[in-house]
C-alpha cells in the first residue's frame, strides 16, 4: 500500500469518534507500530485533528472531513466502469450525468492515478439500446422522481396492445432489458413492464397520491415474498 493511501486509511479508521490503538492500526495496515506512530505525527503536523498518545490510542475530532474525492485506485476504476455502463445502457440524462461526474473526478484526482484507472479493460457496448428506449427511460425516471402518472401504449409478449395509465415506482436493469415497476390503473394491481415495449408516453401534470398498498415498499414486499 502506498503511503498516501495508508494515511487516508488511517483517517478512515479513526472516524466515528472512537479510540483506536496503534497496534490495531498496524495490524489492519500490515505495517509496524513505529510506522503508525510516524504516520500519526505527520498527519497531526499537516493539520489533521487527531488526539491521543502512544500506548493509549488515537481518535479523530468530530467535524473533520476529507475532500470527498480521495478515492483509492480500485474505487476510481469501479466508478469508471459504472459510468461506462450507464453511458451505454441508461437514458440520455443519466448517461450525461455519469460523463460529467467523471469529468469532476478527473479534475481533482491526481492525473497519473486517473490515467491508470481509465486503462481498466472493462467496457460496455450500447448498440442494442434504441433511442426510443432511452427516451422512455428518461421519461419514466422523471415520472418516478416527481410522482407523475404516465399514459402509454403497451405491447405485451404475445403482441397484444393495451393502453395503460400507471404510477411509476422503480426502474430495474436485468442485463439485457429495463423494466418498470408500477401500479397499473387498468389492472388495479402492481405490474412490471418492459421499457422497450412502451410507446407514445405521455406524462400527466398531476401527481399520483401516496396510497397504502400501492407504494414501492408494497411492491418489493410482494415480489420478495413470491414463491
Amino acid at each position: 500500500m502506498r503511503r498516501a493511501d495508508r494515511l487516508f486509511e488511517i483517517i478512515q479508521q479513526l472516524r466515528g469518534s472512537r479510540l483506536v490503538t496503534a497496534n490495531r492500526l498496524a495490524t489492519q495496515l500490515e505495517v509496524s507500530v513505529r510506522t503508525v506512530y510516524r504516520d500519526i505525527r505527520d498527519l497531526q503536523a499537516s493539520g489533521v485533528p487527531i488526539d491521543g498518545a502512544a500506548g493509549v490510542g488515537y481518535l479523530l475530532r468530530p467535524g473533520y472531513h476529507l475532500p470527498p474525492l480521495m478515492f483509492l485506485p480500485a474505487e476510481i476504476e469501479s466508478l469508471i466502469v459504472g459510468a461506462r455502463m450507464v453511458e451505454a445502457w441508461a437514458g440520455r440524462s443519466l448517461a450525461a450525468a455519469a460523463t460529467e461526474a467523471l469529468v469532476k473526478i478527473g479534475a481533482v484526482v491526481p492525473s497519473e492515478r486517473m490515467r491508470e484507472a481509465e486503462r481498466v479493460p472493462i467496457f460496455a457496448t450500447g448498440f442494442r439500446v434504441q433511442e426510443d428506449e432511452r427516451r422512455n427511460l428518461d421519461d419514466f425516471a422523471k415520472a418516478i422522481d416527481e410522482r407523475l402518472k404516465v399514459n402509454f401504449a403497451y405491447r405485451d409478449a404475445d403482441g397484444g396492445d393495451t393502453q395503460r395509465i400507471v404510477w411509476p415506482l422503480a426502474l430495474h436493469f436485468w442485463g439485457k432489458v429495463w423494466t418498470l415497476a408500477a401500479w397499473c390503473e387498468l389492472r388495479e394491481d402492481f405490474r412490471t413492464f418492459r421499457v422497450d415495449r412502451a410507446e407514445r408516453l405521455c406524462l400527466a401534470e398531476d401527481r399520483y397520491p401516496k396510497v397504502g398498498g400501492r407504494t414501492l415498499e408494497d411492491y418489493l414486499a410482494r415480489v420478495t415474498c413470491a414463491p
